[in-house]
């Protein structure tokens, strides 16, 4: 007796034409000659940067697709993620960023082709969101101090691609400065003297740095690293994996909510998007929130 055949699905591919180092102009005849043969249709939505969090709304109002796909990096995916949390849609990625550090924690290749199976073929996994203030999507890592220095500004010189992130890393440490803040978390408060504080929902960076070696995208809780110490040996670490880290020189604390307060104003930054300056930080967890298609054990 024959299989039946498979549902026929209605798929949004949301497209960042300029992500990474270079367009992505080849993305549209890829996904067509993909779905050629497929019972499923894919419509495509190209991002423009003015308006595109509204016309993403609109489009999934209008044409109630069952998936909807991220093609490009990590800002590409927290915009799409958005939607598929207010539709109550699975969300699917195609690595296409300078910075792809959520596909990486999934585990999702890097190939057009098997990523696109993966989005057709693939198995669904709830994962954990946080949110920042209140309203702030985060999914990935967002932090204050060093990184969101960098983050801010390869952002202002439009500096892409791993390059531009050393030339920023280089200005960063070269202007680096020590925060004072406090930290309350599930278990207590402390206060630390630290280079910056991230709030980890994943363990690795899009540059490979893993910043959260024990990290667990669906374990509903996250961790609140502090960097307290600029040592060489453990800055290897989090590129050679090598653990645990040196408490007194980067210290995690695992948690549910945390509540962080400086005494002057510090760089914060959202999965890769600068945010400004601020002295306080909210986040509380969602957990399996999200629904991402990843590929099949």
């Amino acid at each position: 007796m024959p299989l039946p055949l498979p549902p026929a699905l209605r798929f949004l591919f949301v497209v960042n034409p300029v992500a990474g180092s270079s367009g992505k102009a080849a993305w549209e005849p890829t996904i067509r000659a993909y779905f050629a043969a497929l019972p499923h249709t894919a419509e495509l939505l190209t991002l423009t940067g003015h308006g595109d969090e509204a016309a993403l709304r609109a489009r999934v109002a209008a044409s109630h697709p069952d998936r909807l796909v991220a093609v490009g990096g990590d800002g590409t995916v927290k915009l799409v993620a958005a939607a598929a949390l207010a539709a109550n849609r699975p969300l699917a990625v195609l690595p296409a960023g300078s910075a792809n550090g959520m596909a990486r924690e999934l585990a999702l290749p890097a190939d057009p082709t098997q990523a696109l199976a993966v989005a057709v073929h693939g198995t669904e996994k709830s994962v954990d969101v946080l949110y920042l203030n209140g309203t702030d999507l985060c999914l990935h890592l967002s932090d204050i101090g060093l990184n969101a220095q960098l983050v801010r500004h390869a952002h202002a010189r439009h500096w892409r691609g791993l390059l531009g992130y050393a030339r920023a890393a280089f200005w960063s440490l070269l202007r680096r400065r020590r925060l004072h803040v406090r930290i309350r978390t599930d278990t207590g408060e402390v206060e630390r003297t630290a280079f910056m504080v991230v709030l980890a929902n994943a363990r690795v960076y899009g540059t490979g740095a893993t910043i959260n070696p024990n990290g667990d995208v669906a374990d509903g809780r996250f961790e609140v690293v502090v960097l307290r110490r600029l040592v060489g040996r453990e800055l290897l670490k989090m590129f050679w994996r090598f653990r645990p880290f040196d408490p007194a020189a980067v210290e995690i604390f695992s948690t549910t909510a945390v509540t962080l307060d400086t005494r002057h104003r510090v760089a914060f930054q959202v999965d890769g998007e600068y945010r400004g300056q601020l002295t306080h930080v909210e986040a509380t967890i969602r957990a399996g929130a999200l629904r991402v298609l990843v590929p099949r054990s």
